[in-house]
């Protein structure tokens, strides 16, 4: 017996309450056991290298190119993307991948290159292989972005999954971001980052890694263009990152560098080169448009774990409706369910549910359930009865169901990576529909199991249908929560076909964008949370999942009252404006923290009511180009070193500069502009950039900067649509984009382009149109005119 686990077991019966804490125990015991039955013994290991190449085969948009001990496929798909794949890995089957794999482009071609090696040609890039195996992505132009050195295998000598590792080097001026949901970022500093959905079991700050979204998706920025890299496998593994450093050493540059490191699946990737707008076009045209969410959910959102009853829901509606704040969604946690067991209410504590959720939507507000994928293990649960009848749930190598411990108690999982379970599960929501719920979040899916010791998962034998192909947990796990949430999807748009599905989800993989958004999870109480959902939501934007935001206050403890206002004015200018807390936290109600932070929070929300319109163009505009609404402020720069390194504002779309207060303290930030005019919104004071310039940032907001001449939608005081337009720096046009969306249906609304230039002694704004140049049809406020 390991004596760790041993004493973990009896402090896990102390701390967890006798009952729960010995399931955990038991679990965890269990979930070893399994794995030991039924995960093949790794023993001796053979190394392999491709070798020296042999032949080649032109095919369309690229080829085979052929060595002693593997082979490397080659396609530049229509979209730009370039794949590649060893040992004759193809892009499908992929569950990032959306409908079919795009069409190769014919114009690319594979063709002889110097010192014996092969190349292909394309239009935004250029990928050279050489004669043993180093594969160079290249700009049009020549300039190195990406060199990947011949890939190893290590391969059971009795065979089984051969576990693999790809070094890469990048320019020395390069940034790295991405890998999905990292509190540490949105830049990611030296260091290795697990790629293994977790939950932390616990509040997590910036040093905590990984977290609940993991994703091999690498945003690569240098001077001479942005690169996304997707190595397409979802096994578990690591990314050791390492950035360049220019003159180092004698004068010589010396290189980034990436190291993947996979315990298994194909090795395969895809590389997209451009500005990060292109780059993010590809990628979306790759795995997927953004979901659109209804409008309402661009609004603010109330949440708790805890609320305890129809009557203590009352009181916070009241609440709000008294002091004339806004609210949109109200979030019920797993404290209504009857005993934690999901697609049930407690009819105790919400004897009327429906007839609640009527008076809400009366006045605006909509529920939004959470809903949990595991299924209490007990007959007489009506979901465990008709997923036993479906065969829905996992088992292990044996063929016994693989059982865990949640809130509910012992539990089973449905197994996500089967069509028909996934069917089945997305019935299950017309329960929830009937209740009275509108918006769906998806929580414990990476998915957790309390175990006192060991990982918090199911056991990694566990088997997995895979879309039949057969596999275990190793596979499956990263791409469970993303597969659950096409379960909600599919099933709510077939159940309410009208309606725009509003879905998020704590876990998640890469393509879940297709399906909704996320959130941060536990983000830990303190001014380094704060930081963290800046980083969480910069981060998960640029690999692709554009709908995201922190619990607003942190999940744990007890904020103080300038520490949740902060929150609170940069949570308006995220895509999820949404407060929560867990049982044992603070509460997080404006009025809570005293009247000058109710005053302050007030303008905040009326200020996120009134660019909601921008809001709703920026989703649109999400789904279309890929592009997310937070933006790092390099967006339209990459080249500018000193943007790069800018991690404490971003631009919301092209017309907004936000500067979040993220110190204790703060009445004055610094801010790092991107070139042009910029207007500070509340004083409409003028700063040049680029370079940085000292903003005022008192208590009652944080600096909000727009740019000159944007034109920004919003909603005008007669709760009508309006145009609010920054005067131009002379001699300079400006303009914008307007998406007017109905709301909540799947009409495609147009988008409308709007110019804003000076005519003599005043600006002018226009619409341009197929037709020509026409006057708005909506009204226009101008603004800067005055400014100093």
């Amino acid at each position: 017996m390991n004596g760790r686990d041993l004493v973990r077991s009896v402090k896990a019966v102390g701390s967890a309450g006798a009952s729960q804490g010995l399931r955990t125990v038991r679990a965890a015991w269990r979930r070893r056991r399994t794995d030991a039955v039924g995960l093949p013994a790794r023993g001796a290991e053979r190394a392999r290298v491709p070798g020296p190449m042999r032949d080649v085969e032109s095919g369309p948009g690229g080829g085979v190119i052929r060595f002693s001990r593997s082979e490397l496929r080659i396609v530049v798909a229509v979209n730009g993307a370039v794949f590649w794949g060893w040992d004759g890995a193809e892009p499908e089957p992929s569950y990032a991948l959306v409908g079919r794999c795009p069409e190769p482009d014919p114009r690319a071609v594979l063709e002889p290159d110097k010192d014996g090696g092969w190349r292909v040609v394309a239009e935004r890039a250029t990928v050279v292989v050489s004669r043993h195996g180093t594969v160079e992505v290249r700009t049009p132009g020549g300039v190195m972005l990406r060199r990947d050195l011949p890939p190893r295998w290590w391969e059971p000598v009795g065979g089984g999954e051969a576990r693999w590792m790809q070094r890469s080097e990048v320019a020395a001026d390069a940034r790295f971001f991405g890998l999905g949901g990292r509190a540490s970022g949105p830049r990611l500093r030296d260091g290795t980052y697990r790629l293994w959905n977790t939950d932390p079991g616990r509040a997590f700050g910036p040093g905590d890694d990984p977290l609940y979204v993991t994703m091999p998706v690498q945003l690569v920025v240098a001077d001479a263009a942005t690169h996304l890299v997707f190595h397409d496998t979802s096994w578990d593994g690591t990314v050791t990152l390492r950035e360049g450093e220019e003159g180092a050493g004698s004068g010589h540059d010396q290189v980034g560098m990436s190291e993947l490191r996979m315990a298994g699946g194909p090795l395969r990737c895809w590389v997209m080169v451009g500005t990060p707008a292109r780059v993010l076009l590809a990628w979306a045209s790759l795995t997927g448009a953004p979901a659109l969410p209804p409008s309402w959910a661009l609004g603010h959102h109330h949440a708790r774990w805890g609320f305890g009853s129809e009557q203590e829901v009352r009181r916070i509606v009241t609440g709000y409706q008294e002091r004339a704040l806004p609210l949109d969604a109200v979030h019920l946690d797993i404290d209504h369910y009857d005993e934690h067991q999901v697609f049930t209410v407690d009819q105790g504590r919400f004897p009327k549910l429906p007839q609640l959720a009527e008076e809400l939507l009366r006045d605006g507000i909509r529920l939004v359930s959470i809903v949990n994928p595991a299924v209490k293990a007990a007959p007489g649960n009506a979901v465990h009865d008709s997923g036993t009848v479906e065969d829905a749930f996992v088992r292990d190598a044996s063929g016994r169901l693989v059982q865990g411990v949640v809130w509910p108690g012992e539990a089973v999982y449905p197994d996500f990576t089967h069509a028909r379970v996934r069917a089945w599960w997305g019935r299950l929501y017309q329960e929830r529909l009937t209740a009275g719920f509108k918006g769906f979040w998806h929580d414990m899916n990476e998915p957790t199991s309390f175990n006192a010791f060991g990982e918090s998962t199911l056991p990694r034998s566990a088997r997995h249908s895979l879309e039949g192909r057969s596999g275990d947990h190793r596979e499956a796990h990263n791409v469970y929560a993303l597969c659950m949430a096409q379960a909600g999807y599919e099933g709510l748009r077939d159940l309410v076909p009208d309606e725009r599905p509003f879905l998020f989800s704590r876990s998640g993989w890469a393509g879940m964008q297709r399906y909704g958004g996320t959130w941060s999870g536990d983000v830990a109480t303190g001014w380094p949370g704060l930081r963290a959902s800046l980083s969480l939501v910069m981060g998960l934007g640029l690999c692709g999942v554009p709908y995201s935001g922190p619990d607003v206050g942190g999940y744990d403890g007890h904020p103080s009252p300038e520490l949740y206002l902060r929150w609170f004015q940069l949570g308006a200018y995220l895509p999820l404006f949404r407060t929560h807390a867990s049982l044992r936290a603070g509460r997080r109600e404006p009025w809570e923290f005293g009247a000058e932070v109710l005053e302050h929070a007030r303008v905040a929300l009326v200020e996120r009511r009134r660019l909601l319109p921008y809001f709703m163009t920026l989703a649109q505009l999400a789904r279309r180009t890929g592009a997310p609404y937070v933006r790092p402020v390099w967006w339209s720069a990459p080249e500018d070193r000193a943007l790069r390194d800018c991690e404490d504002a971003f631009l919301l779309g092209d017309c907004l500069l936000v500067a979040p207060v993220l110190d204790p303290g703060s009445d004055r930030r610094a801010v790092q502009l991107p070139r042009g005019r910029w207007y500070d919104t509340a004083t409409e004071q003028v700063y040049e950039g680029p370079g940085q310039v000292l903003v005022d940032a008192p208590l009652s907001r944080i600096p909000v900067l727009a740019r000159a001449g944007a034109v920004i939608p919003v909603r005008g005081d007669d709760g009508g649509l309006e145009l609010e337009v920054w005067a131009p720096a002379r001699g300079r046009s400006g303009g914008g984009l307007v998406v007017a969306d109905a709301g909540d249906g799947w009409d495609e609304p147009e988008i409308e382009r709007y110019v804003a230039r000076w005519e003599g002694r005043k600006v002018v704004v226009q619409r341009e149109g197929e037709d020509g140049v026409s006057e708005p049809s909506l009204p226009v406020r101008l603004r800067g005119l005055g400014a100093r």
